[in-house]
C-alpha cells in the first residue's frame, strides 16, 4: 500500500473531525430521515408514558396488569450506501487550494460516516475508464477510515472518464438494493443506459461537483492549457468573451442534462461548486427528501 506522508496524515485527521463532527451532530440525524429501513419490527412492551401514542397500547398486557402497557417498535434498516466515486483527472482541475477532487474526498467522507454513525454498511467504488477501487460495503469506523485513506491516498491508474463502465460494475456486483451516491463532475461520454439500469435495482443520487473557474476563467490573456485526461494543449485567450461564455454554456449544458436524466429516472440530484458550502447542501437535500417521504 502506498504510504502516506505527514501532510497527507494531517490532512486524513483534518476530514475525519470535521466529518465525524458534522456526520453526529446534524447530518445523521436528516440522514436517517431520508434513508428509511425496510419496515420496524417489534422490541419490546413498556409501561406507558404520558405522551405515547395511544393507538400503540398493548390492551392483552394493559388488561393482565390493570394499567396501560405500550408496544415498542425499533426501525429495521439493515442498509447499504456505495459511494461511486470519480478519481479522473478532469477530477483534479481548480483552484489549487481547492480543487474538485478534494471537495469529492471531503463529501464522501461525511457521507460515510453519517451512513456508519446510523450504522449502515458502506462501500466505496472509484474510476476513472477503468474500474479503480472496490471495497466491499462494510459497517464500522475502521472501514471509513480506509475508504478515506484510498481516496486521498491511492492515485488512479489511469486518467481518462467512463462512467457508463462504473456503473454496469456495480450493477453486477452489487445485487442487493443500496443506496449509491455518484459523486463526479461527470464529464463523460453517454452512460444513461447503464443509469437506467441501476436505478430500477437500487436508490441513486448524483452529486455533481463543479468548480468556480468553470463558470469564471480568470481573465489572464494569453494561456497554453492542457486537457487533463487526453494532455492534447492549445494557446488560449481567457479574456475573450466567446472563450468565457463558452464555457458557462458548456457547464450549464452539462449540468443540465443531468438534472434532466435524474428526474426521468426517478434519482436525485445536487450540483455543488468548490465555493459552496457542501454540508450545508447536503443537509439540506437530505432535509428535502425526509419530507417528501412521509
Amino acid at each position: 500500500m502506498p504510504e502516506i506522508d505527514l501532510e497527507l496524515f494531517n490532512t486524513l485527521h483534518r476530514i475525519q473531525i470535521r466529518a465525524t463532527h458534522l456526520a453526529k451532530n446534524i447530518v445523521a440525524g436528516t440522514y436517517h430521515s431520508a434513508y428509511k429501513g425496510k419496515g420496524i419490527e417489534f422490541e419490546e412492551v413498556r409501561e406507558y408514558i404520558p405522551g405515547d401514542d395511544v393507538r400503540s397500547i398493548d390492551w392483552n398486557v394493559t388488561a393482565r396488569f390493570g394499567h396501560p402497557y405500550v408496544k415498542n417498535f425499533r426501525e429495521e434498516r439493515e442498509l447499504t450506501v456505495m459511494l461511486i466515486v470519480d478519481l479522473s483527472s478532469s477530477c483534479r482541475f481548480g483552484n489549487r487550494k481547492h480543487p474538485k477532487n478534494r471537495l469529492i474526498a471531503e463529501i464522501a467522507a461525511l457521507l460515510a460516516f453519517a451512513a456508519t454513525t446510523n450504522n449502515d454498511k458502506v462501500g466505496l467504488l472509484t474510476f476513472s475508464d477503468h474500474i479503480e477501487t472496490y471495497l466491499e460495503p462494510k459497517r464500522g469506523k475502521r472501514h471509513v477510515l480506509r475508504i478515506i485513506r484510498d481516496l486521498l491516498v491511492a492515485p488512479p491508474v489511469n486518467s481518462k472518464t467512463d462512467l457508463s463502465k462504473a456503473l454496469a460494475f456495480l450493477g453486477s456486483v452489487q445485487t442487493k438494493q443500496a443506496i449509491c451516491f455518484i459523486i463526479s463532475d461527470f464529464i463523460s461520454a453517454d452512460f444513461s443506459h447503464e443509469l437506467k439500469l441501476l436505478v430500477k435495482r437500487h436508490d441513486v443520487t448524483a452529486i455533481a461537483i463543479t468548480d468556480s473557474y468553470e463558470e469564471q476563467f480568470p481573465k489572464i490573456s494569453l494561456v497554453n492549457v492542457a486537457d487533463l485526461e487526453t494532455g492534447e494543449q492549445a494557446l488560449i485567450d481567457t479574456s475573450d468573451p466567446q472563450f468565457q461564455q463558452h464555457l458557462i454554456k458548456s457547464l450549464e449544458e452539462r449540468i443540465h442534462s443531468l438534472q434532466k436524466l435524474m428526474a426521468q429516472t426517478h434519482g436525485g440530484f445536487l450540483a455543488i461548486s468548490t465555493k459552496d458550502s457542501y454540508f450545508q447542501m447536503i443537509n439540506h437535500y437530505f432535509k428535502s427528501r425526509g419530507k417528501r417521504l412521509r
